[in-house]
């Protein structure tokens, strides 16, 4: 039976040893909450760090892992120094403030704790194999574990792997910052499903792969690595009804009273963080300065109570940050103190949660306001526990809870003026509009919780399963591509057909950077000289570059997709037809016009064409450079007599007629008894000449872009590696060998595709 494996930083449960003996207790916390439903059901296996237990013998393991068992729990070990570099050095040193844009607290010198980084993720991964079945599901959890998706590729290669950030993904210019963005980005994209709590930080996340990586999101979809990836939106929510019941029940009503007798007719103005630079409580305490320097008629008739949770202790820069919040804190009520009262009621220690609740039910104004945040549950659950339809929410617009509570007054925490003008309008605001606006955020958030948000991402992580071996598009399997190689080796004689970019060397950046290396060269020269074979070498570059490549071999040459052809060595180009005059004047404007306006593009003039490439501008504005100029040509070209060709960020305008489906044509290919034609390409113009070719000829598609080719293989290497086969029985397992050393070499992923 297939199961859920959560994976986290910490297991979702409290261990303390007693005397020789363990006590496993829950623990609380939103990811705790959010996946209880899950965790529960099905036989689900929450494998993560169970806290600091040092020392613990062989016996003592078998102890705490029978008590962890019992509540569906695994645990993975880890040392103190590892979780101080790995955890604290790491993820809270370096990812935690670079992707909530503070670059300046990110810790410098963090090769070492990267390196633990990486060997704590790997210690994750092994855990998560050990335990893994065939069929289960696995979801990962957070910056803390960003390596583990590819890490789990690697060792399960058929997994179902999903996995979700809890913070915000900053954007493009703030991520490259980091000297191991590569591997974090390649660690996540490990996934089926990669999950955020706004589309801003899906956006970021797509920015950034196409800048860094160079790959483009699709409809938020993404083929790399030879698999698709999806990106999806899941806001995380809170177990409203839990909320709602306390917020009800006797204990907190009488604590409610109380705190409001405490008062004495005071407005409540209330702060719930952690101990985290990233909250924006020095920004808070300073808007609620200002408001009584404004209106100092409120000096004495509200009382600001904010609550820090201890966090992080260990860390200097965090108890920097609590002596700077101590000072302001004085400094503050120094100013505004009166004899009957204290205006900021700082309390630094835990409360229980019938006390959160108590105060989130007694609030006239809770203050969330964070300078950046994944998403802020605070906010949501204040919101549940007002079953009263009163208080208001003051909400700071860079947390991810802003793009779902409209309803709330949201502020920019950093202008200080503007927020204290919006709680003033919160103090002031009529029962009426308070009513109005808490209503509809009580039905937004009880209708998206917590279990919702689990049972929507495993519903897309179901969908996002892997391709079996019976679906279209796969990759051709090594056994089926050494079928198609020894029927080949069979053929009385043989034409190969090959193009040259995308198929047997990758993509470049710019063309002069796409020369051949010495072993195609001799691979090419190899097959020339095979007895009973000729090569066709096919291109879209025009006849002086080919020419100068590979004009030594003995091979055929075909130049701008066909228009011109060489057939021997030291034989003359000839062309495919006259050139139409006219077309290039009114094309070269169009182009010129976007070359000046889209740095990093460059124009390429042929013969039969004109090309714009832009491979080396910002992807996402080359893109819409692209997409307008696209627009502009097909509107102005329809009576040049030309064709408008796309291509991998190049846009090409060539004559009419002009393709590689006349090559087979112009050689003279037709259907005989014996022979062998294997044609192989990678892009749409190839496709036109697979439609052309004799009936029984072996096309092979090269990457993953669609196409009726018969057979498929993901890069340049894997298809050198088939033409390798063509010229030994025994190099059948080169394909083997291909499949895991050539990954980077231009494979893109898959798409749909008969076999």
């Amino acid at each position: 039976m297939s199961r859920l494996l959560i994976v986290s930083n910490r297991l979702p449960v409290t261990v303390t040893r007693e005397e020789g003996d363990f006590i496993v207790g829950p623990s609380v916390g939103g990811l705790a909450t959010g996946l209880k439903g899950p965790h529960e059901r099905s036989g689900a296996l929450w494998i993560g760090w169970p806290g600091d237990l040092p020392r613990l013998s062989k016996e003592e393991r078998a102890v705490l892992e029978e008590r962890l068992a019992a509540v569906g729990t695994a645990p993975v070990y880890l040392t103190q120094a590892e979780v101080r570099r790995y955890y604290e050095g790491f993820a809270n040193g370096v990812l935690w403030p670079l992707f909530h844009y503070l670059i300046d607290k990110v810790q410098p010198d963090a090769g070492e704790n990267w390196l633990a980084y990486t060997e704590a993720n790997q210690r994750f991964a092994e855990a998560v194999a050990a335990h893994y079945r065939r069929g289960d599901a696995i979801w990962v959890h957070d910056y803390q574990l960003a390596l583990v998706p590819v890490l789990l590729r690697q060792i399960l290669p058929e997994a179902r792997i999903g996995f979700f950030l809890h913070i915000p993904f900053p954007s493009s210019d703030v991520f490259r910052v980091l000297p191991w963005r590569t591997e974090i980005l390649e660690g996540i994209l490990g996934a089926d499903l990669v999950g955020f709590h706004t589309y801003s930080y899906l956006r970021h996340f797509s920015r950034t792969i196409n800048l860094i990586l160079r790959r483009e999101v699709t409809g938020n979809r993404l083929q790399y690595s030879n698999r698709e990836i999806r990106f999806g939106v899941f806001p995380m929510g809170i177990d409203a009804q839990h909320f709602e019941r306390m917020a009800e029940s006797g204990p907190v009503r009488d604590e409610v009273a109380s705190i409001r007798e405490d008062l004495g007719g005071r407005k409540l103005l209330l702060g719930i963080d952690r101990l985290d630079y990233t909250k924006g409580l020095p920004h808070r305490i300073m808007a609620v300065d200002r408001l009584i320097e404004r209106e100092p008629s409120l000096r004495g008739k509200i009382r600001f109570v904010q609550v820090v949770v201890p966090s992080r202790t260990k860390v200097e820069s965090y108890r920097n940050y609590r002596q700077e919040l101590d000072g302001l804190v004085g400094r503050v009520n120094s100013r505004h103190a009166t004899i009957q009262s204290v205006l900021i009621h700082y309390l630094y220690h835990s409360i229980s949660q019938e006390q959160l609740v108590a105060f989130y039910r007694a609030a006239d104004v809770m203050l969330v306001t964070p300078l950046r945040d994944g998403m802020n549950l605070v906010a949501k659950e204040f919101v549940a526990t007002r079953t009263d339809d009163s208080g208001v929410l003051v909400l700071s617009e860079f947390a991810g809870a802003a793009s779902e509570l409209a309803e709330a007054l949201q502020v920019n925490p950093y202008d200080t003026e503007a927020t204290a003008t919006a709680i003033l309008a919160a103090l002031s605001m009529s029962e009426e509009e308070r009513r109005a606006r808490m209503q509809a955020l009580r039905r937004r958030v009880a209708t998206y919780d917590s279990y919702r948000w689990a049972e929507s991402f495993l519903a897309a992580l179901d969908a996002a399963r892997p391709r079996t071996a019976t679906r279209a598009g796969r990759v051709s399997s090594p056994q089926t591509l050494a079928r198609v190689a020894e029927q080949l080796r069979g053929a009385w004689g043989r034409v190969l057909l090959l193009d040259y970019d995308g198929t047997l060397v990758p993509y470049a950046t710019s063309p002069q950077l796409a020369a051949p290396d010495a072993e195609l060269l001799d691979l090419l020269k190899a097959l020339a000289v095979h007895p009973r074979t000729v090569v066709h070498l096919i291109s879209g570059r025009p006849p002086e570059v080919i020419q100068r490549w590979f004009g030594s071999l003995p091979i055929t040459l075909h130049a701008e997709h066909g228009f011109w052809s060489r057939f021997y060595p030291g034989g003359w180009w000839l062309p495919l037809h006259a050139e139409a005059p006219g077309w290039k004047e009114k094309v070269g404007s169009i182009l010129n016009e976007a070359l000046r306006t889209t740095p990093g593009s460059f124009l390429e003039e042929k013969t039969a064409a004109m090309a714009w490439h832009y491979g080396m501008a910002d992807p996402e504005f080359g893109e819409r450079q692209a997409a307008e100029l696209t627009r502009r040509l097909l509107r102005d070209l329809k009576e040049l007599g030309v064709d408008l060709v796309p291509g991998n960020k190049v846009l090409e305008v060539r004559m009419a007629g002009t393709h590689k489906g006349v090559i087979a044509e112009r050689i003279g290919l037709e259907p005989a008894d014996g022979m062998g034609v294997l044609a192989m390409g990678d892009h749409r113009t190839d496709e036109e000449l697979f439609a052309v070719l004799p009936p029984g000829s072996i096309t092979v598609h090269v990457g993953s872009r669609p196409s009726k080719a018969a057979y498929r293989v993901s890069g340049p290497a894997e298809a050198r590696a088939l033409l390798r086969m063509l010229l030994d029985e025994r190099a059948e397992s080169t394909m083997e060998r291909a499949e895991t050393q050539g990954q980077e070499v231009g494979s893109e992923g898959q798409a749909e595709v008969r076999e």
